[in-house]
């Protein structure tokens, strides 16, 4: 039906017949002469109809934004003092004889230009039109351009595309799982995958050596703007590796792809033990392109008569930190007080502050409401070790070290953003050595990553101090954001006994797991892996607010999908085929 994209005509066409299909992205009428922009996934070509052409002309009159057309007409120069720089195809138009009009079309629900004012609702009600916008297909195009350049860099280096299963069982992966009622074997369930981790695992035994797979995963967890339900990973598996491979693959890759779809020269990836990330930063994932750090301070505060810090600072599992904001004491004290608001989301009960009006005037260029409290000397040492100058602000945390790197940490990323201090569009790093467990607040260890990472040390260390235990575990960060994550894996079965003996798995461990235990013992090589999210890549690469501006079809933050209107009840006799009853909910 076409001979051309409409975003692919140039000058280079002049004089050439041409055909093209798409939808009127605007319709003007200037003195009897009709222009069409026409749209397709490639961009948009202006068609001008004039009445020369009466029956072609009488259509274009008819037609309204959002119509389906065929149009078939020559190639021409625009006149001069009309072309269209911003444009693509603004050098040229196509001048119409044949228009047909393929379907019609309602007045659409919002603008599908880079005017439109649409609210995240009605885009996602009317997904189908959202993604007709140029930006939207821009950022499919981008999606699907990185998925081909990791499929082409994996299998140049030996790694095999293999599918697995998304009817499975549970695993404790650190979410709920979604959950599918089989029909044959009633009161049972299959699982949906939160990630392939035990499959590729079972594939290195089976000696496929490299894999890798563009995976759909799925979640049942509270959302975030980078969460959603159902995500897609890039997942790789090797044997026979060390973590260093591993990272050197991911590192090489990510390169690759910035390079050749944004001409993006990624710099090398530092590598920060996670110690080191949660002390200058307050995060496992930090955002490299802010330069501000946390700076300890519990030394100096732990005899000072002030409890908000001595206490903390006299705590083992306390902390006290100071962060300089430069030129921060300009900020108004509503604007603190918003920060003071801001950290309390993470826990902080207060967030005391000293602006700096003048250092070489000591006690008396300085102004804060916890001076007074403060011996003089103290108040000096600590602006000393933070480099505080004129001019700056310097803020406090102190409390328990889980709630101080959460609120310290947001707190520094707020303030690289609002006081412009990010200093480049990518910053990369690499997380390594991280903690193989977390502890609850009722004492349970949990796995920081999966199970199945492989612990640095003896299974006899481990069981012996599990806290101190560290994985040969590592995240790929960038912008603040994880990126992906990896370990090497536990290839024997005593290491992984005294894995779930540390997580007092029990009898829970072989009925879950029995089938990997009995694996291991049929000669599993050494070997791992890292999976990364493809929705958070695409995201960040096209510096979009949300994965869901770059997921075809994504849902909204309460896992429903609002053009489908889904979930959605299923009749009585489904619920019979599957033996499933429902319970009412109190009140009904």
């Amino acid at each position: 039906m076409r001979s051309h994209y409409c975003g692919t005509i140039s000058t280079a066409h002049d004089g050439d017949q041409v055909e093209v299909c798409g939808w009127v992205h605007r319709r003007r009428d200037h003195g009897g002469v009709i222009f069409l922009d026409i749209r397709d996934r490639t961009g948009i070509v202006q068609v001008v109809f004039d009445p020369d052409t009466r029956e072609s002309f009488a259509t274009a009159d008819r037609v309204r934004n959002e119509y389906v057309l065929r149009a078939t007409g020559k190639v021409r120069p625009r006149p001069e003092g009309t072309v269209n720089p911003d444009m693509p195809t603004g050098e040229i138009e196509v001048l119409g004889h044949e228009l047909t009009i393929l379907n019609s079309a309602q007045t659409p629900p919002f603008q599908l230009d880079e005017h439109s004012e649409a609210g995240e609702d009605v885009r996602l009600r009317f997904r189908y039109m959202d993604l007709r916008r140029p930006e939207m297909q821009e950022k499919m195009q981008m999606r699907a351009a990185i998925s081909s350049r990791v499929r082409n860099y994996l299998e140049a280096d030996g790694y095999w595309e293999i599918e697995t299963p998304t009817l499975s069982r549970a695993t404790p992966e650190g979410a709920r799982d979604y959950l599918v009622p089989s029909r044959t074997h009633p009161g049972e369930f299959f699982a949906l995958p939160q990630s392939p981790q035990v499959y590729k695992q079972l594939l290195m035994m089976s000696g496929m050596d490299r894999y890798y797979q563009i995976a759909r995963c799925y979640r049942d967890e509270d959302l975030r703007a980078d969460r959603q339900p159902e995500f897609t990973q890039i997942d790789i598996e090797a044997s026979f590796v060390s973590a260093e491979q591993v990272m050197a693959l991911t590192e090489g890759m990510l390169k690759e792809v910035f390079n050749d779809l944004l001409d993006v020269a990624l710099p090398d990836f530092p590598v920060l033990t996670w110690d080191e990330a949660m002390r200058d930063f307050g995060s496992d994932r930090p955002d490299l392109r802010n330069p501000l750090r946390l700076v300890d301070i519990a030394d100096v505060m732990q005899s000072v008569e002030f409890k908000v810090f001595n206490g903390p600072a006299n705590d083992p599992k306390g902390r006290v930190v100071a962060l300089r904001a430069p030129g921060g004491a300009e900020l108004s004290r509503k604007v603190i007080d918003d920060y003071t608001s801001f950290v309390g989301r993470y826990g902080a009960r207060g967030l005391a502050y000293i602006k700096i009006n003048d250092m070489a005037a000591g006690a008396d260029g300085l102004q804060s409401p916890i001076l007074k409290f403060l011996p003089e000397e103290v108040t000096q040492q600590v602006l000393t070790r933070v480099g505080a100058q004129t001019g700056d602000l310097v803020f406090f945390g102190a409390d328990k070290s889980g709630v101080v790197n959460d609120a310290m940490g947001a707190l520094r990323n707020e303030l690289g953003r609002d006081l412009g201090l990010l200093e480049m569009d990518f910053a990369p790093c690499w997380v390594v050595d991280w903690p193989m467990f977390a502890e609850g607040r009722d004492g349970t260890l949990s796995a920081e990553h999966h199970p199945f990472t492989q612990p640095i040390g003896s299974p006899e260390a481990l069981l012996a101090d599990p806290l101190a235990a560290k994985a040969a575990a590592y995240d790929v960060v960038l912008n603040g954001y994880e990126l992906g994550g990896g370990s090497l894996r536990i290839h024997d079965t005593t290491m992984q006994s005294a894995v779930f003996e540390a997580l007092r798995m029990g009898q829970e461990a072989q009925s879950k797991f029995g089938f990997l235990l009995d694996a291991l013992q049929y000669g599993c090589p050494p070997h791992g892996g890292i999976a990364l999210g493809l929705d958070r890549l695409v995201m960040l690469m096209t510096d979009s607010a949300s994965i869901r501006d770059v997921i075809a079809f994504p849902k909204t933050q309460t896992a429903s999908c609002l053009m489908m209107a889904a979930p959605s009840p299923v009749d009585e006799q489904q619920l019979r085929d599957l033996h499933i009853r429902l319970r009412k909910s109190e009140g009904q």
